[in-house]
């Protein structure tokens, strides 16, 4: 249950996220003195497909954790600043709000940004791009499938009463907007998608939980009135 908790509040809420990782940044700051944390081996997956003849492979990086902030960002940006160049990964905000970073560490499909150094020098942390999907380079998979997924289900409000645009709003009860708590969040990093069995298997046709979610986003908001046209979309 905690576990489902988090997942939801890490995955799907922006500014619990921000909260959550300006924390984490200041509280690991403050909880080692300088020169206590030791060096950190990465071990990141790298992969080149337009290279003739580069196969899939570990490259392992070291990294002085006295000298790099929190978050396995702040190792792979220090890595790729310092150290090799042609690393490649996607991030943006650094705040858990963008979805851009996701990637699998250690096993676990989550946000490179929110996700803490383990301290133990001792043990290596590996790295891969999100798994079952094509890989552009590094750690970026290729979203193409996941976005035309996501642009099926039409994740837009639709309405079959004409209505002149600025005549009047789109109004909701409190209730009414209450149950759209938790939907409308995603971020859409699709680490829940690619944690899926169902789209391990048949990934060209499941619609993955991203988008099966936005679904069920509209179909309850009381200002759509497009309900059965999209329930027979996924049939």
């Amino acid at each position: 249950m905690a576990a489902s908790v988090y997942l939801k509040k890490s995955l799907l809420l922006p500014s619990y996220t921000a909260r959550l990782a300006s924390v984490r940044h200041a509280a690991a700051a403050a909880a080692a003195p300088a020169g206590t944390k030791g060096v950190k081996k990465f071990e990141v997956y790298r992969w080149d497909p337009e290279k003739k003849g580069d196969k899939p492979r570990l490259q392992t990086y070291e990294v002085d954790l006295n000298k790099c902030g929190p978050m396995v960002l702040d190792a792979l940006i220090k890595i790729k600043n310092e150290v090799d160049p042609t690393l490649t990964f996607r991030r943006s905000c650094r705040e858990g709000i963008c979805g851009s970073c996701a990637m699998n560490i250690n096993g676990t499909n989550t946000l490179a940004c929110i996700c803490k150094i383990d301290d133990n020098t001792a043990k290596s942390t590996k790295i891969y791009p999100l798994p079952h999907m094509y890989v552009v380079k590094d750690l970026v998979p290729d979203m193409t499938l996941f976005y035309e997924h996501y642009k099926s289900v039409q994740p837009w409000l639709q309405k079959k009463t004409e209505v002149k645009v600025g005549d009047h709003q789109n109004l909701q009860s409190i209730s009414d907007r209450k149950k759209l708590d938790g939907l409308y969040e995603c971020i859409l990093c699709a680490c829940c998608s690619t944690s899926c069995p169902s789209y391990w298997w048949n990934s060209n046709r499941y619609l993955r939980p991203a988008a099966l979610m936005q679904v069920y986003r509209w179909v309850i908001d009381s200002r759509d009135e497009n309900t059965v046209e999209r329930l027979k979309r996924l049939e």
